[in-house]
């Protein structure tokens, strides 16, 4: 298994080794011993999330408030193409974001830290995501930026997406912002030392 660092910090993309023969493959989706080396702590699952999304949906640019919920997303069926975004004020990659290709061909999953918002899109009907979370849902604690801000010009696959009534009338990055709902780096630093803390008193 492969953990390597996207451009924006505290975002990475895990690449498996697959197994195959002539019964099928198998890998490891999820590695504790080497998420922790590659990361700097251990990923504390609280919630397994799965969701299935016809082609031509978008769902995000999602994010829960500090202390946050971080993602271990990957692809079990179909395709997705799967955009990051950060959205820490202060960050030298602050309104940048990455986009990654998730599919069941390619194994591959992102990960997430607290802090950072993403959604996604299908690239093939029915795909359907797995993801592990750090917390569970938290309704009053969601920050949903809109994911067809025209500042942001996030590389979605689709035109006129289906998105929810909530995606559809989230904030812009800049208004979210403006109303103090994003969370600072140096918060979201202090809380990834924390947890870095915690793993090594465990």
């Amino acid at each position: 298994m492969e953990i390597a660092e996207l451009g924006v910090e505290s975002a990475f993309l895990i690449t498996p080794d697959v197994h195959s023969d002539h019964r099928g493959l198998f890998l490891e989706v999820f590695s504790q011993p080497v998420f922790e080396r590659a990361v700097g702590h251990r990923l504390s699952v609280a919630q397994l999330n799965c969701s299935v999304s016809r082609r031509g949906t978008i769902r995000g640019m999602h994010a829960i408030a500090l202390p946050g919920q971080a993602r271990y997303v990957t692809c079990a069926q179909g395709g997705i193409v799967d955009i990051v975004l950060d959205i820490r004020v202060g960050s030298p990659t602050y309104g940048a974001h990455v986009a990654v290709e998730l599919t069941a061909a390619n194994r591959r999953a992102l990960y997430l830290a607290e802090g950072l918002a993403h959604g996604f899109a299908p690239l093939t009907d029915d795909a359907t995501v797995v993801y592990l979370c750090s917390s569970t849902w938290s309704p009053g604690a969601e920050v949903i930026i809109n994911a067809l801000d025209p500042e942001l010009g996030l590389p979605w696959p689709t035109d006129g997406p289906v998105q929810s009534e909530k995606d559809a009338a989230a904030p812009s990055l800049r208004e979210a912002r403006r109303l103090g709902l994003l969370p600072t780096l140096t918060e979201c630093q202090a809380r990834y030392a924390e947890l870095a803390d915690l793993t090594l008193t465990r």
